[in-house]
């Protein structure tokens, strides 16, 4: 069995569409080798597993304007059939309806990465809000400085004074330090 590694980097085969993480049919395709069109149709007769939050196939538009990451055709072709975006749940469902062993190291691999993502997006949403605290902080220690600079101020005059020695006068009224 072909290791998974010169696939590709999973990652980038994970879009955001309509706001979901998906893969999409021609990617999935790619990975189990198998024609998209045996992964539609697998689908199809199978589409009561795929409900509307698992599966979505994108718009004429949706589709042009991700052609160079789905599939690059000749020039002056245009795409024949839109593909299927799947979420996270979709893809989990295709194990239950592609048997091949290389269909079940694929799922695997496709599931340890969008775990990865989300562990990601959940590690920068806490740097986030980490950052944020640290900033409000930083706005109440300089109001805070510059409160202390204003104090400072105000007594600079009378510090302006002629200075005084400080010491010990001695008996002959000289300063000894």
């Amino acid at each position: 069995m072909k290791s998974l590694a010169p696939v590709g980097g999973l990652e980038n085969r994970i879009y955001l569409i309509r706001g979901c993480r998906v893969m999409l049919s021609t990617d999935l395709a790619q990975l189990y080798e198998v024609p998209a069109k045996v992964l539609v149709q697998a689908v199809k007769r199978n589409i009561e597993r795929f409900p509307s939050d698992f599966l979505f196939k994108l718009t004429i538009e949706e589709a042009e304007a991700s052609r160079s990451r789905i599939v690059t055709l000749k020039r002056g072709y245009n795409i024949k059939y839109c593909p299927y975006a799947f979420t996270e749940q979709g893809v989990a469902m295709l194990a239950s309806v592609l048997h091949s062993p290389r269909a079940v190291q694929v799922n695997i691999a496709i599931m340890r990465t969008f775990v990865k993502l989300r562990e990601t997006l959940a590690l920068h949403k806490e740097l986030a809000v980490k950052l944020a605290e640290l900033e409000r902080r930083i706005v109440g220690h300089d109001v805070d400085i510059k409160s202390v600079f204003e104090a400072l101020e105000e007594l600079r005059p009378a510090l302006k004074g002629s200075p005084r020695r400080i010491g010990f006068r001695s008996d002959s009224g000289a300063l000894s330090e």
